[in-house]
C-alpha cells in the first residue's frame, strides 16, 4: 500500500516511516498539515495517518477538507485527545479509525491494513449540468443561465435523480423508489404534482423546455435546443 503519515513530531514520523516501509508499504511524509493537504490532493494514497494537532493546518481541517472535495481516502486519526467526545469529533469530521497516543505499532500497522482492505468509495459528482441547467449538491444550489432557482428539497432531490440520469427516461416506479423511498404504488398523484412544480420553476420563465414527459413511460431531462451536441446530462466540470 501507499501510506502517507502526517505528522509534525520528526521522532515519531520518522519511527512510522520506517516501520512501516519495514512493513512492505510505500511511506510519504507531511511535517504540516498543509503540505498534508496538497499531498493528499494531488497523488493516490491508499490511507492517510493523520495527527490531529499540526502546525499550519490542523488534521481535522484536513480531513474535512479532502472529504469536501470528494477524497474519500481512508484516515486514520493519530491524537493524544484520547477521551470519548475527542475520538467521536474525530469520526465526525471524517475520520475513518482514530488511535489515542500512545499506542502500539502492531496495532497502528493492524489499523492501516484494515483500513486499506476496505473497498474504496467511488468519488461521485457533485455538480451536474444540462444545458444551461446547473445543480451543485455541495452548496445545495440550482442555477439556470446564470439565475438562482430556490427548490424545496423534495423537488431539489426530484432534479437531482434526474439530473443523474439525464438524457434517460426515468420511470414513475424509479422516482417512487430513489425520491421518495416508496417500494410500492401509494395509488397518489404525488409525482405529477412535483413534476409540475419542477418544471415551473426550471422551465417557464426560459427559451426552451429541458424537462420532458415521455408519455405512458416516465420523464426525462434533456437539451433539446441546436447547440445542445452531446452536453446534455454531463456532469459539470
Amino acid at each position: 500500500m501507499r501510506i502517507l503519515i502526517v505528522e509534525d513530531d520528526r521522532e515519531a514520523a520518522n519511527y512510522l516511516v520506517k516501520a512501516l516501509r519495514e512493513a512492505g508499504h510505500v511511506v510519504d511524509h507531511a511535517a504540516d498539515g498543509e503540505t498534508g493537504h496538497e499531498l493528499a490532493s494531488s497523488a493516490p494514497f491508499d490511507v492517510l495517518v493523520v495527527d490531529r494537532m499540526l502546525p499550519r493546518r490542523d488534521g481535522l481541517s484536513v480531513i474535512s477538507a479532502l472529504r469536501a472535495e470528494g477524497n474519500h481516502t481512508p484516515v486514520l486519526v493519530l491524537s493524544a485527545l484520547g477521551q470519548v467526545d475527542d475520538r467521536v469529533t474525530g469520526l465526525r469530521a471524517g475520520g475513518d479509525d482514530y488511535l489515542p497516543k500512545p499506542y502500539a505499532f502492531s496495532e497502528l500497522l493492524a489499523r492501516v491494513e484494515a483500513l486499506g482492505r476496505r473497498p474504496r468509495q467511488q468519488d461521485v459528482e457533485t455538480r451536474y449540468s444540462v444545458g444551461d441547467l446547473t445543480l451543485d449538491r455541495l452548496s445545495h444550489t440550482v442555477t439556470r443561465a446564470g439565475q438562482d432557482i430556490p427548490l424545496q428539497p423534495r423537488e431539489f432531490r426530484l432534479l437531482e435523480y434526474l439530473m443523474q440520469n439525464a438524457g434517460q427516461v426515468v420511470t414513475r416506479t424509479m422516482l417512487l423508489e430513489h425520491v421518495w423511498e416508496y417500494h410500492f404504488d401509494p395509488q397518489t398523484n404525488v409525482i405529477d404534482v412535483h413534476v409540475s412544480r419542477l418544471r415551473a420553476k426550471i422551465d417557464k420563465d426560459f427559451d426552451r423546455p429541458l424537462l420532458h414527459t415521455i408519455r405512458g413511460a416516465g420523464y426525462t431531462i434533456r437539451d433539446t435546443g441546436r447547440d445542445a451536441g452531446g452536453d446534455a446530462g454531463r456532469p459539470a466540470s
